[in-house]
């Protein structure tokens, strides 16, 4: 076997059979990533292989650091290629790394270059994928579509005007690309210098005067009845955990108050404030039928020098550790309680607490829709061979891997859907290796490839309400296999 191979990753017939007959040509869900909705509107066209490949890479800046490249070849003023060549000239030194198998996948995938990427080879394939780049083949829809991406769900703060995913929509370019409701910042109460601008913000994108909370929630209702009229059907908190304090709607009123005036809160005050804005944010999905994510787990902008010099997503976070079992299972018995907690995906940044968060799906799902709460799939430091399958592991054993919604690429690039390819054949290897040692059986071949299928594609297709429209032609049977009719 050769590296990158049509059998790359594929240990045995039987996983090849499911790769290459079930997965391989399901289109793809990318209900979570951070690709530009401008970059899609204006169907840009990159001038270079550096500017599609290592803008705002935080995963390759990082290892370039690791490997001794000053920080202009990474984000400073170093021209296109010579970022390029020091890219070109860390790439041997990633091997293990999951990013040398990401490199050549997406060399591969779109580009159809499969030499290996070293300082020998840099020029040789930057001119060719720069001459590439400059065709309609290669523009971003381009892209898109050799990749056969059907919908994209981009994360969006609430007080973001949507003008392009308006004029999208208006265009009917044949993908679904729907905003999704990113609130972070009306949770920053502990940062005046951030919290007080956004409320400005947020008065002026809703027409709202914020003056006191419940202004705050009209003002947030507001813009979420807005995403939701735009298409947006999801929300998503990146959080270090979730925040679950007792609290009174007093107490909250008085604390939202003392922000404004600028007073200094104690770290109790903080997190009731945040437990109440969590909480609202997690009924207005409930009330519109949307689901919630919650990433959670990761330690933020650790250099302080880095963080004054570049700004936050620059490559300086780290895997978190957290208290997260009780505020989790705090926060969403409450809004169950109240049988107000909506389809929810629960992303785990820390692989040891990997069986927590798979044990803690099953606490909450309650038989309404298959697969309610989702353990969601390896991210960021762990959207990689061993990360991935330890999270589908820890589902497998917990949960019910059947009804897994399956893979996102959570990138800013737009030739980051090779990921789909590997998370496919990391799943196809797994299931395959169980039917030969004889852990699953040969005989049900028929089902397990329809389960591929089902969490490569149609398991978010019936999850996520983004076809509401087509749904009268589209009908999933109690099996999980799907009809069309």
């Amino acid at each position: 076997m050769s590296f990158l191979d049509e059998n790359f990753l594929l240990q045995t017939k039987t996983a090849q059979k499911l790769y290459h007959e079930h997965a391989k040509a399901m289109p793809i869900i990318d209900y979570h990533c951070h690709l530009s909705p401008e970059d899609i509107a204006k169907d840009r066209k990159f001038a270079n292989l550096t500017q599609i490949w290592l803008e705002g890479d935080h995963y390759k800046w990082r290892a370039m650091r690791t490997n001794g490249v000053p920080e202009k070849f990474c984000t400073g003023s170093a021209n296109d290629y010579a970022k390029f060549e020091k890219w070109a000239e860390t790439v041997p030194y990633t091997m293990r790394n999951p990013l040398y198998h990401w490199t050549h996948m997406e060399l591969k995938r779109p580009f159809g270059i499969e030499k290996i990427l070293k300082p020998e080879t840099a020029r040789e394939i930057y001119d060719a994928c720069t001459v590439m780049l400059q065709t309609d083949d290669f523009s971003v829809r381009g892209i898109l579509s050799k990749m056969n991406v059907e919908v994209i769900c981009t994360t969006d703060d609430p007080v973001d005007s949507l003008a392009y995913h308006q004029q999208i929509k208006a265009e009917n370019i044949g993908l679904k690309v729907l905003p999704a409701f990113r609130a972070d910042k009306v949770l920053a109460i502990e940062q005046p210098e951030v919290f007080l601008p956004y409320l400005q913000k947020l008065e002026e994108a809703s027409g709202v005067s914020i003056s006191n909370f419940q202004q705050l929630l009209d003002a947030l209702k507001q813009r979420h009845d807005f995403f939701h009229e735009q298409g947006c059907r999801l929300s998503d908190h990146g959080l270090e955990t979730v925040y679950a304090e007792a609290y009174t709607d007093a107490e909250v009123k008085a604390i939202f108050e003392m922000a404004l005036n600028k007073q200094t809160l104690t770290q109790e005050e903080v997190l009731k404030f945040k437990s109440a804005m969590l909480l609202h944010l997690a009924l207005l999905d409930h009330a519109k039928g949307w689901t919630q994510q919650f990433h959670l787990g990761a330690l933020r902008n650790n250099n302080t020098r880095m963080m004054r010099e570049l700004g936050p997503d620059t490559g300086f976070d780290s895997i978190g550790d957290f208290d997260v079992a009780q505020p989790l299972s705090r926060f969403m018995d409450k809004l169950d309680n109240s049988n107000q907690l909506t389809k929810t995906i629960l992303y785990n940044l820390n692989p040891c607490q990997n069986e927590l968060y798979a044990t803690m799906i099953g606490n909450f799902n309650d038989g309404s829709t298959p697969g309610k709460i989702q353990y969601g799939s390896a991210w960021w430091f762990l959207d990689q061979k061993d990360g991935m399958e330890k999270q589908l592991n820890a589902l497998s054993n917990m949960g019910l891997l059947s009804r897994f919604v399956g893979m996102l690429t959570d990138s800013r690039s737009f030739l980051s859907y090779p990921r789909h390819e590997y998370f496919r054949r990391i799943l196809c290897n797994m299931i395959g290796n169980d039917v030969e040692n004889g852990e699953l059986p040969a005989s049900e071949m028929a089902w397990l490839g329809q389960m591929v299928e089902n969490i490569c594609y149609y398991n978010a297709k019936s999850y996520f309400n983004f076809y509401e429209a087509e749904a009268s032609r589209h009908v999933r049977r109690s099996d999980a296999t799907v009809v069309h009719a």
